[in-house]
């Protein structure tokens, strides 16, 4: 491109947008003990082999990731904060039309 066409500074843009340093996460948190991966990584051993990048899919088995989803759990999400809501909103119902009802008997 020629001088003058907004695409002098960085990544082509022309903007001046400065993102700064994308920021990883260090590997080391990633551990594959306790996770099918470390039996995998075991069978391969057994014959003489080695994934090196299994520490890369352990992220899969940590925190919210592991838990298995169900259909139960997709049916009920949220069922317990949309149970609510539908009590108070009847209460309100319910509270508006007693206050229309005795406006009208007078």
């Amino acid at each position: 491109m020629a001088p003058g066409h907004g695409h002098e500074q960085g990544h082509g843009h022309g903007h001046g947008h400065d993102h700064g340093k994308l920021v990883l996460p260090d590997y080391k948190q990633w551990k594959i003990e306790g996770t099918p991966l470390e039996t995998v990584q075991k069978k391969l051993a057994a014959r003489g082999l080695r994934d090196p990048w299994a520490r890369n899919e352990a992220w899969r088995y940590m925190g919210g990731f592991a838990e298995n989803i169900t259909i139960t759990n997709v049916l009920l999400k949220g069922f317990k904060w949309g149970s609510a809501a539908f009590v108070v909103a009847i209460g309100v119902e319910y509270l508006l039309t007693s206050q229309n009802d005795d406006k009208k008997h007078h």
